[in-house]
Parts: structure tokens; C-alpha cells; sequence
């Protein structure tokens, strides 16, 4: 089915995305507008809402729009960072099965990945369920490039969508199941983006997180305060907690190795 948008520029105005967009194994540009007349470009299937907008950002953030961090990230670093980080085997499969175990994809049901970078949870979400509809969310253009090549390369189908997560261009309760991988520690106004987490999710639905949390240990504390300077933040479990609580969500479960969590939220 097509994909409604709410404009970034008149909150009540809608902007209609074309199925075809998300069918990645053939090529598909257009302009789309909504009935106030703003237009956007789709680029390969790309849906474009910042065009060549501005967005203030961290070293960490801005370092995701290299072309060589797009092409290297999934495969070199995502799929055994979870190891690195928790300090044992922890193989990409584990955070899969919790993924699929939490958000349960059903068809027909709609849901958003934030910060999707190359749409590896998307992806997951798909391979599980082929009929939920996903819709994959980054700011960097590069990103979203290689998240379509390797959708394209399982046949996987999609949207993807270019826009500033402090501003989702979606209505309220749009989506039954919302996911986040590790993009919470590199925002810069996190409460922002879980308040608009909140809005278009359904009341019913799921939020899944993966984070990051302050160590126990010092020394790596002090790593973890040292990467500060270039964007990212550490919470303990407790200050993560209080503020998805702040922001509208109750945690369901959670499960922890080293520094790295993975909190199932309700909507409170």
C-alpha cells in the first residue's frame, strides 16, 4: 500500500509516497507534494524530506555520512560490535531473535526503524514477517544508499526515508511497532526524538531499543567520557530508564550484557 506523510512544513497536510517507491528491485524517482504544494524528490527509491537542508550535528553523527562509513559499517563493524562491546560472543542472531521475539511482525502491521542506518533491523523485520510494511529512517544520504543496495540484494522491499527523527513526518499513532539500534547514544536531543517516538506510535504498539549504558568498570568509563566530545552519550540504566519514562513509555523487559541493553517500551 502507499505510505501517507505528514508535510514537514504544514502539519496537516498530507504527502502520499507511491507503493512503488518501496519495491527496491527497480529503480523508481518522481517528485511527490503535498496539497499545499510542497515538493520533495525521490532518488532510487529514496524518499527525500531534507534535501539539502542544513541539520546541526555531532562529529559522531556527521561521520555517518561518509561514504566509507556507510560501506563499511555493517559489515565490519555492526555485526561484531555486540561482541566487542559486551566483551563475548555475541552473535548478530541473538539481537535478531529478541528483535523478532519483542516486536512480533505481523501482516499488514506498519513499522518504523529511526536511525536505520544500511536498514539492518528493517531488513530482520522483513526476512520474518514479508508482509508487515517497514519503513526505514536516516538523515544520511549514504546510508540510505547502501541500505537500499543490500535490500535490493535480498529482495527485500521497503521504504526509505531521509528526514530529521527530531520531526517525524508521520501522523499520529501511524506505526504498530517502532525500532532504534544504537542511535539513542548519538543524538543530540534525545528526549525530542523519543517524545515524537511516543506520538506516532499506537497505543498498543512496541518500541525496541538497543543502547548503550555507563560501565561499572572506570577505566572504561573513562573511555566512554572521553568519546563525549564528538557526540556520543552514556547513560546508566537507572537515567536511561527515567527517561523513556519522561517521555512517555513504560519498560516491558530489558535485557543487559556489559554495556549493552536492550529495553522493550509500551506506550505508558
Amino acid at each position: 500500500m502507499s505510505l501517507e506523510l505528514r508535510s514537514p512544513k504544514y502539519e496537516r497536510a498530507s504527502i502520499v509516497v507511491p507503493e512503488e517507491a518501496s519495491h527496491l528491485r527497480k529503480t523508481f524517482n518522481g517528485t511527490i507534494c503535498s496539497n499545499e504544494g510542497d515538493e520533495y524528490q525521490i532518488q532510487n527509491n529514496i524518499v527525500d524530506l531534507l534535501a539539502e537542508d542544513t541539520v546541526d550535528m555531532s562529529w559522531a553523527q556527521s561521520s555517518n555520512h561518509w561514504k566509507v562509513t556507510a560501506a563499511l559499517y555493517e559489515d565490519i563493524w555492526r555485526k561484531r560490535s555486540l561482541s566487542i562491546l559486551t566483551g563475548e560472543e555475541f552473535p548478530i542472531q541473538k539481537e535478531q531473535e529478541l528483535l523478532i521475539k519483542w516486536l512480533n511482525p505481523r501482516p499488514g502491521y506498519r513499522y518504523l526503524d529511526i536511525g536505520c542506518s544500511t536498514a539492518l533491523y528493517g531488513r530482520m523485520l522483513k526476512q520474518e514477517e514479508a508482509d508487515c510494511e517497514v519503513v526505514s529512517l536516516d538523515f544520511s544520504r549514504q546510508m540510505l544508499q547502501e541500505a537500499r543496495l543490500k535490500s535490493e540484494a535480498e529482495e527485500t522491499d521497503m521504504y526509505l526515508l531521509r528526514a530529521d527523527a527530531r520531526y517525524l513526518p508521520f501522523f499520529s499513532a501511524t506505526f504498530d511497532g517502532i525500532s532504534m539500534g544504537g542511535t539513542l547514544n548519538e543524538l543530540t536531543d534525545p528526549t525530542k526524538v523519543l517524545y515524537e517516538a511516543r506520538r506516532v506510535i499506537k497505543k498498543n504498539g512496541t518500541f525496541f531499543m538497543m543502547h548503550l549504558v555507563k560501565a561499572d568498570a572506570w577505566y572504561v568509563r573513562l573511555l566512554q567520557d572521553s568519546t563525549e566530545w564528538g557526540g556520543i552519550k552514556f547513560w546508566t540504566m537507572d537515567e536511561s530508564n527515567e527517561l523513556f519514562r519522561q517521555t512517555g513509555f513504560q519498560v516491558a523487559d530489558q535485557f543487559s550484557k556489559g554495556i549493552v541493553c536492550f529495553t522493550k517500551l509500551l506506550p505508558a
